[in-house]
């Protein structure tokens, strides 16, 4: 027999494992007014629908809920709806009940109109992971990328207080403005300083910074991102090296904080809490209630970075109660998993690349100085022409889980995207080359060989289109985007190069 005492604590700790961090949440009186996750329920009740995927061959949709009540999400089923055709994230729900739901974002003060109009939307497919070893898909924010909601329910104006936190991809980031999740303007137009508090993560130096190179968790509090106090430098807010990151941002009357940690420990470091922004216009602070998801409050989008979940409070949180938060994330146990699928495609081995279109079948990808194409390739061509055809797989220059393919006849060279367009360019030792050369096989959406999938915009393809290589998408305004014949055109049979 058990002590009362210790029957209790046994209890206690029962509820806090079946709790989630919205459970939590409402338990420290800070409860979520919004709670956004295509990983996993974020209440221990939760059985509705957690994200909408569209499928590019019909335009059907299909809503994709837990596996059980409070659990993961079922990506099973969307890779059954997804099979053989390529699907877009429409909608993330929210959780909370209050329908702050997240969609498409539509042009605002940086994207109007004439700019460019709404954002993209994610690729379903680009942020595999598992949580206690089940698989799940999380939001890959390439740049273009957002989600809002501008009319929403009960999330902080004015100087209200607020708490936020989400967990993030800690390896994918860039220096754009701004990879957001929060609190944003509800005219999507820039309305001045401290209209704005939202979780910021990247390497953008414009105006406040942590210590080292970054990447840095921040404040975007509109017209600033801030580490501190002052738009300078902050050396408590460390460069983040975790591959999976809890971010969190907080504010209150006169005070605020920034605290994160990887979201596989069970601590939070705090780097900062303090008065708000010394700057003119940011105490008191006059929050507008929109919610952004990787995108600035002016709908700037030319930041990237990877989104798993996050909810935004009622109050201002108690350390306590994020640090019971964190404890929960690190026990849903996020991991890596495998980025590729299809016929294997070696590092080390020397491929080829046949088109499988019907008119194509005797053309392979090949380049002609830095334009790549396909050409037609058989026994009796020329030796240079075989070896322009012929690509040795190297570990991915951006992403070691891909792959990266350098020329064989211009050794240092590698196929990249550059506007889309395929291109062989010596590898200058960049940061945006080595993702724009780094590529993931999957099996190929025609059932043949492998469609090459671009790591850094995974809503894009290897296509021949005209002759000519573009990383495409399964429709979009340019015309190598076309929707018809792209199963074929972006599937390839992955042979032994050239002798």
């Amino acid at each position: 027999m058990y002590p009362f005492s210790s029957l209790l604590a046994l209890c206690l700790v029962a509820t806090l494992v079946a709790a989630g961090p919205c459970d939590i949440y409402a338990s420290g009186g800070t409860p979520c007014v919004a709670a956004h996750s295509t990983t996993r329920a974020l209440f221990s009740a939760f059985t509705g629908s957690l994200y909408q995927v569209k499928r590019a061959s019909d335009s059907a949709t299909l809503n994709i809920a837990p596996l059980s009540a409070g659990g993961v999400a079922n990506a099973a089923a969307q890779d059954s709806f997804c099979a053989s055709t390529t699907c877009l994230i429409t909608t993330i729900f929210d959780q909370s009940g209050n329908a702050n739901h997240l969609t498409q974002a539509p042009p605002g003060g940086f994207n109007g109109p004439d700019a460019g109009g709404l954002d993209n939307l994610a690729a379903a497919t680009g942020a595999p992971v598992t949580l206690n070893g089940q698989k799940a898909y999380g939001v890959f924010v390439a740049p273009g990328t957002g989600y809002r909601n501008d009319k929403t329910t009960k999330i902080a104006t004015g100087d209200a207080a607020q708490g936020m936190y989400a967990v993030l991809d800690g390896t994918h980031f860039n220096g754009g403005c701004c990879f957001d999740y929060g609190n944003a303007e509800t005219s999507a137009h820039d309305t001045g300083n401290g209209h704005m508090e939202a979780i910021y993560f990247g390497t953008e130096t414009t105006w406040g910074t942590g210590n080292g190179n970054g990447p840095w968790i921040m404040a975007d509090l509109e017209n600033g991102l801030f580490s501190g106090n002052t738009t300078g430098k902050n050396t408590a807010d460390p460069t983040q090296t975790a591959r999976f990151l809890t971010a969190v941002v907080k504010g209150e009357p006169g005070h605020w904080a920034i605290r994160g940690g990887s979201a596989t420990g069970t601590t939070l470091g705090t780097f900062y809490s303090g008065g708000r922004p010394t700057v003119a216009g940011y105490n008191p602070m006059h929050k507008e209630g929109a919610i952004i998801l990787g995108i600035g409050g002016d709908n700037s989008n030319g930041a990237q970075g990877t989104f798993y979940e996050g909810a935004m409070t009622s109050g201002f949180p108690a350390d306590a109660t994020e640090n019971s938060v964190q404890a929960n994330i690190a026990a849903a146990k996020y991991a890596t998993t495998s980025l590729t699928s299809g016929p294997a495609i070696s590092v080390g081995s020397a491929v080829s690349f046949r088109a499988t279109t019907a008119c194509c079948t005797t053309r392979f990808i090949a380049h002609t100085g830095a334009q790549v194409n396909t050409q037609v390739v058989d026994s009796t061509s020329t030796s240079a022409l075989k070896l322009s055809a012929s690509w040795t797989v190297v570990a991915g220059l951006g992403n070691s889980a891909c792959v990266s393919f350098e020329s064989r006849d211009t050794p240092g060279s590698f196929i990249r995207h550059f506007d889309f367009e395929l291109m062989v360019n010596a590898n200058d030792g960049s940061k945006q080359f080595a993702e724009d050369a780094t590529f993931c096989p999957q099996a190929g959406l025609n059932g043949q060989g492998n469609s090459i999938r671009a790591w850094g915009y995974p809503t894009r393809f290897f296509r021949h289109f005209n002759d000519l290589g573009y990383a495409a998408s399964n429709g979009g305004v340019d015309t190598f985007d076309a929707t018809s014949l792209f199963n074929d055109d972006v599937s390839f049979v992955v042979s032994a190069a050239f002798a």
